[in-house]
């Protein structure tokens, strides 16, 4: 898989925007400001394909990125953030909730959560719902750079505990020092070559999330 051969395809703000689903799909959910951009920049080995932002709530759709002729890198809105109307925020949670539960390509969701930081509930509720629904996912620790290797084990092992997983069932990741990012390339590439494909899977309720 050539990370590296990526290029932006389109912005979906509805469900009938949604490009054709030909090819596996990857998203990438978190936070708002959780270094969701970050993270996909160093993926793919580029420095502003995907826009980083001071600001929080800067994406508000499902941004869709063609990799190698064979993979979508979707990039959802971050949740937690408030700063909108709440039609709004209703608007984006139901656009979302609805790409997850049905998209039948969804291959994986990467969690991005950030490693320096206690649990957050709005994340221990989308991990609970992807399991519920019995999507396949990859918690992802970023910023991992901010802290001291001895540091970054206790907070992995505390959100470990949090969120009942093991260490191979997540990676620590820094966008700064590329830390985890082969790893992240080998995970996700295995994740392609395995989708046969296995993401009709679903139904239920989403969680009380707030996407921006």
């Amino acid at each position: 898989m050539e990370f590296s051969k990526v290029r932006f395809l389109l912005s979906a703000h509805a469900d009938r925007q949604l490009p054709p689903a030909e090819y596996a799909e990857i998203a990438f959910a978190g936070r708002s400001n959780v270094g969701k951009s970050s993270l996909i920049n160093r993926l793919v080995g580029r420095t502003n394909l995907v826009k980083t932002s001071a600001r929080p709530g800067k994406t508000q759709s499902l941004n869709y990125f063609l990799v190698d002729d064979r993979l979508y890198l979707v990039d959802l809105p971050g949740y937690g953030f408030a700063r909108v109307s709440q039609q709004v925020r209703q608007e984006w949670r139901g656009l979302i909730s609805n790409y997850i539960e049905t998209r039948a390509t969804l291959a994986c969701v990467v969690v991005i959560i950030d490693l320096r930081h206690e649990l957050k509930q709005l994340d221990r509720e989308l991990i609970d719902w992807l399991r519920y629904l019995g999507k396949p996912m990859l918690p992802v620790y970023t910023k991992a750079d901010k802290l001291s290797r001895n540091q970054q084990e206790k907070n992995a092992v505390a959100l470990d505990a949090g969120l009942t997983l093991n260490a191979g069932e997540r990676l620590l990741f820094s966008a700064r020092t590329s830390q985890g990012v082969d790893e992240l390339r080998r995970r996700l590439a295995a994740v392609v070559q395995a989708s046969g494909q296995d993401a009709t899977r679903g139904g239920g309720t989403s969680p009380a999330i707030d996407p921006i």
